[in-house]
């Protein structure tokens, strides 16, 4: 079984990574669940989604990853990864899109947000950290990160890129296919 946790501040895309993970267990014939939970998330608020993917002849029960039992956080900014580390397992890998959004308690003074936050990320778990929104926006736009993020993911898992490819294609818009599959390819580098 795998189980990935994907965290993100809402309008990042964190949905659609998940659909695409949801669309590639189904087309491999396995059975998959995928939760979502999100707050605020239209508001910039956090949105965490869990993704259990059974091996071949197993049945996921549950959508929800228990704490220390994701194989892999994929994480669209450096706080949200910092507050799901408590899901990842002994052992476990965080990819990470190394970008600082502000929550709003930082932005209206109540917080500070943790200027130690990505060694302290670093410090508990294996972390492939990366420029996500850049390398989007060299392929056409900073929405594509997540698919950049999904294109470092493949290299952790065992489905081929043209498994991946076929989901994009099936769950971006068709305007966004060709620049999402090529933030693919270049996240594909990145891992």
């Amino acid at each position: 079984m795998k189980q990935i946790v994907i965290v993100g501040v809402g309008g990042q895309g964190t949905l659609l990574a998940s659909r695409i993970l949801g669309h590639i267990a189904i087309a491999e014939g396995l059975d998959a669940k995928v939760s979502e939970v999100h707050g605020m998330s239209q508001r910039g608020g956090s949105v965490i989604t869990h993704v259990r993917i059974a091996g071949p002849g197993e049945t996921v029960y549950s959508p929800l990853v228990e704490q220390g039992g994701a194989d892999v956080i994929v994480s669209f900014e450096r706080l949200e990864a910092l507050r799901a580390l408590p899901y990842l397992k002994a052992g476990g890998t965080i990819v990470l899109n190394d970008q600082k959004i502000l929550p709003m308690p930082v932005i209206t003074g109540a917080m500070e947000y943790p200027a130690d936050a990505l060694e302290r990320i670093q410090a508990s778990a294996r972390v492939i950290a990366v420029d996500a929104l850049g390398v989007a926006r060299a392929c056409g736009t900073g929405k594509a990160a997540n698919i950049v993020l999904l294109g470092v993911l493949s290299n952790l898992l065992p489905y081929g890129p043209k498994r991946w490819q076929e989901a994009i294609a099936a769950c971006v818009k068709p305007a966004f296919v060709e620049m999402n599959l090529k933030a693919f390819e270049e996240g594909r580098y990145l891992g």
